[in-house]
Parts: structure tokens; C-alpha cells; sequence
């Protein structure tokens, strides 16, 4: 194994000031963390990143119709506004470029190494530092070690018996092959959730045939996604315009929280929203009763589309529902027997979302590996810090999605919560939750949890294996805001 390379000897032109820190992952968790390190003077730090560019869900995820469901304006850093997006609803290429664009202006992009993918960290109590151990056999040494790796890193790719032996092209959303053209082909899409309604829209205009295979329906509101006009551009390039624009955007996103507590009128409210959109797209009853669901709305995600609806109903799109049985070379057959031709599938399953940081062993103190502790369900204090492993701290870790809101108001919290516990820190600090205000925090957390409607689906990519809620955070954003504006004596034990 190759010996052992400080992580601040990984940044080029920096100056060699405690505490080192590295990050795992170049998305918009770590390039926000690495924006507000540099502000609050904190230089020694390293990204590192699997891949040969940043970007994380945004470099990879370049499926036709990738776009956010977030307004533009709201899915963005506060401390690094775009005034110029195109669209209210920023598509793949725009969201990637406007990181890009940020990580250069603000400094960060000097810090990121590539190529760089952590299998395993191990906590020295002797040295009070991690060492990281790269696929390659590399090892770096830091005092401090920030997971950005998020939620979604890992495809879910169904069990689905003969796919392996299916002939034709057969792709995830999420490792679309850049040279993909499928028209004129019969194209499968198994699955019907979030990254389905923008993928159907997108290839039905030029396929021969697409069926859509759909488990079960989910609610899907209106999205309202229009290009800017140049005024509106203009208008917003003001910043008190556009940080009063920002703020309408985020209280009228957070009003959404209450109906996912289940409280009349806004749950009853939120219903007749749904009801009318597939209503007033879906004019045929029969086909309005395969779509639409059997849980309260935002049990599981609740979804935004203009176009999925009007290309279900395409002369050469079919909406197929009875379950998927195997796939043979001639297609997808059914568990009623009949077989669906098609030439490639698209697989939208989704990520397996409550398998936090699945393919990185990490090793506390006294040799406690965190898997073994989130046996029984992933946790963490305010999803960032986990006692018995010190100076590590995650970004977009347990209980931390949204299911109306903006996650990047979160990756905020989150950065300037860690800022905060690392500003004064010297090398040899060592910082950890204690494990009474973690126990409380979950409790609670529980409790709040327990009185949401994510416990009303059978199933969702909300809850794990066991049916525990580890993905979403259990209150409106203000809570988090409040939970993380600083880093308490009473929560954390800070040595230096």
C-alpha cells in the first residue's frame, strides 16, 4: 500500500493551516461546503471525486427530460445566485453548468481531486485523524472527514428474472449511454415515479412504440415550466427583486409542509389540486382509475408534469399494469401471460435511497464500523454527526430529504453547521455529538416522523427494509434552520 499522503499536500497553492478536511464528493453538498470553508478563512481542505468532473446527480443523471422539480431560482446556493436561468424549472445541462460556473468563480474547483474514489476511512484515537483508503490502494490522513456522497448515489435495479439475457439495450436512468438514439424503436420504461414522467414525454414524440410499465400510479401536480422572457431576466437580475422572488418561492413551496402532516384543510386541499390535474388531463374514467393512487398525497413523492399525462395518452404509448412477470429476448412478459415486444428498456427504478454511504466501510473509535451501528436503521444527529465517530460529519445524510421543499436550503444548514464546529479548530481537535443529545434528537425526530402521511404507503423509497422513515426530515424547513444555526455546547464535545 502506498504510504500514507496528507490531505493538505493534496491542494496545490495552499497554505498548510490546521484543521485538514476532506470531502467525499464534488456535488452540491461538497462544492457548497468547499464555497463556505473558504469564506470562513478555512483553506486546508480536499474534495475528492470518483469521477473525472463534478457534479454528481447532475453529471450522471443525463436521461432525456432530466430537469429539477425545484424552481431554478430556489435550487441554487444563496451565497452564489444565478439571475440568468432560462427556464423555472432548470434542466439538466443548466443545473450542471450553473455548478460548474460556481465552483470556478468561488474557488473551489482547485481543491477537487479526481479520479479519487474512497473505499474505507479508519479513526486513529492515537493521532486524532482519518485515514482514507482509495480504491487504488492510496491512503490520505486528515483531521476532519465530511461524507457528500448524498442520498441517491446507487441505482435500483429490479430483480427481474431474464434481464440479463435480454438482447437489446437495456439502461438505467441514471447511466443513460451518451450516445443513445432510440428512435424508431420499441422502448420499454419499467416504473412510473419521478424520473418516468420526464423520460416518457421526451422519447414518445420519436419511438415507434412505448409501453410504460407501472407498478402503481403516483399524485402528480402541475408544473407551470415556461422559458423566462427577457424582462423577467432583467427584473431578476436586481438583487433585492431576486432575493424577494427566492423568498415567495420558498414560502410557497414550505406551505406545503402542513398536508404532509395530514392536517385538514391543507391535506383536503392538496387532494382536489391532484384530482383536478389528472381530471382535467386524463379525460377517459378508466384510464383516470389506473392512475391514480391508493395512498394519501406525499405518502411517497409527490411528482410535478405538464406533458406526462397528455403522452399517455399518444396513439403509440400504451400505460400497461398488470405486474411485469420476466424478461425474455422477445420483450417484457406479463403475469397475465401476454408478452409486450420491445427492443430496449429503460429501467426508472429509482436508487436505493436508505443505503447511506453502502459502498464506504468507515471505522470509528474503538473499531466500531457504522454499518454495524445503523443495523437497525440510519441515523444521526441532524443527520450530520453519529457519537463515537469524531470529526465525521455527513451532508444529505439521514433524515435530511424533503418532500416539499428545496434541498439545497438544507446542504446550507448543513455546511454552515459544520463551518461553524470546525472555525477554531487547530489540528488535534477533536469534535464529536454526545450521545444524549443524539438519542434525543431521534426521539423526537421519531415522534414527528410518526405523524406524517410517509407511514401510509406500503412501501416507498421513504422508508428502509425494516419500514423505518431514514430518508425525510419529520418538520418544515425552519425547524432544520433552527436545529443547525449552531453548534451548541450542550450537543457537542469539543477538545483542542
Amino acid at each position: 500500500m502506498a504510504a500514507s499522503t496528507p490531505a493538505a499536500a493534496y491542494c496545490d497553492g495552499m497554505t498548510a493551516r490546521p484543521p485538514s478536511v476532506l470531502i467525499i464528493g464534488a456535488g452540491f453538498g461538497g462544492i457548497g461546503l468547499g464555497a463556505l470553508l473558504l469564506r470562513a478563512g478555512l483553506r486546508s481542505f480536499t474534495i475528492l471525486e470518483q469521477e473525472d468532473s463534478l457534479g454528481g446527480t447532475w453529471r450522471d443523471n443525463i436521461y432525456p427530460g432530466a430537469a429539477c422539480d425545484v424552481p431554478s431560482h430556489l435550487y441554487s446556493y444563496s451565497f452564489a445566485p444565478a439571475p440568468g436561468w432560462e427556464r423555472r424549472y432548470a434542466p439538466q445541462g443548466e443545473i450542471l453548468s450553473y455548478l460548474t460556473a460556481v465552483a470556478d468563480r468561488l474557488g473551489v474547483s482547485p481543491h477537487i481531486r479526481y479520479g479519487c474514489a474512497v473505499a474505507s476511512l479508519q479513526w486513529s484515537s492515537d493521532r486524532s485523524e482519518w485515514t482514507a483508503t482509495l480504491t487504488d490502494g492510496r491512503t490520505i490522513r486528515a483531521d476532519v472527514v465530511v461524507s457528500a456522497v448524498g442520498q441517491l448515489p446507487r441505482p435500483a435495479v429490479p430483480d427481474l428474472p431474464g434481464l440479463a439475457s435480454f438482447p437489446g439495450v437495456v439502461c438505467h436512468s441514471s447511466q443513460w449511454p451518451a450516445d443513445l438514439d432510440l428512435t424508431g424503436r420499441r422502448v420499454g420504461v419499467i416504473g412510473s415515479a419521478a424520473s418516468a414522467v420526464q423520460i416518457v414525454p421526451a422519447l414518445a414524440p420519436g419511438v415507434a412504440r412505448l409501453s410504460v410499465f407501472q407498478r402503481s400510479p403516483n399524485w402528480i401536480l402541475p408544473r407551470g415550466d415556461r422559458r423566462y422572457r427577457r424582462w423577467e431576466q432583467r427584473v431578476l437580475a436586481v438583487p433585492a427583486v431576486r432575493r424577494a422572488y427566492r423568498a415567495w418561492l420558498w414560502t410557497s413551496f414550505e406551505t406545503r409542509f402542513p398536508a404532509l402532516r395530514g392536517r385538514r384543510p391543507f391535506a383536503s386541499l392538496a387532494r382536489r389540486l391532484v384530482d383536478r390535474h389528472l381530471a382535467e388531463a386524463v379525460p377517459d374514467p378508466g384510464q383516470r382509475d389506473l392512475l391514480t393512487p391508493d395512498f394519501p398525497v406525499g405518502a411517497r413523492r409527490v411528482l410535478s408534469s405538464d406533458d406526462y399525462y397528455p403522452a399517455l395518452a399518444r396513439d403509440n404509448v400504451d400505460l400497461v399494469t398488470s405486474p411485469v412477470a420476466r424478461i425474455d429476448p422477445a420483450g417484457v412478459v406479463l403475469g397475465d401471460g401476454r408478452t409486450v415486444p420491445v427492443d430496449c428498456l429503460v429501467l426508472a427504478t429509482g436508487f436505493r435511497s436508505t443505503e447511506f454511504l453502502a459502498s464506504l466501510r468507515v471505522v470509528g473509535r474503538d473499531g466500531r464500523e457504522l454499518h454495524d451501528v445503523w443495523r437497525q436503521g440510519a441515523a444521526a444527529h441532524v443527520g450530520v454527526s453519529v457519537p463515537g465517530f469524531p470529526n465525521f460529519f455527513m451532508m444529505y445524510g439521514p433524515n435530511t430529504n424533503l418532500g416539499h421543499n428545496s434541498i439545497i436550503f438544507m446542504l446550507e444548514c448543513q455546511a454552515r453547521h459544520i463551518v461553524t464546529l470546525l472555525r477554531g479548530a487547530r489540528h488535534g481537535s477533536v469534535v464529536e455529538v454526545r450521545e444524549g443529545a443524539f438519542r434525543r434528537f431521534n426521539t423526537q425526530l421519531g415522534e414527528a416522523l410518526s405523524r406524517t402521511v410517509w407511514g401510509a404507503a406500503e412501501s416507498s423509497w421513504y422508508r428502509d427494509a425494516a419500514g423505518r422513515i431514514t430518508t425525510n426530515w419529520g418538520y418544515g424547513t425552519p425547524r432544520y434552520w433552527w436545529a443547525t444555526r449552531r453548534a451548541a455546547a450542550r450537543d457537542y464535545r469539543v477538545s483542542r
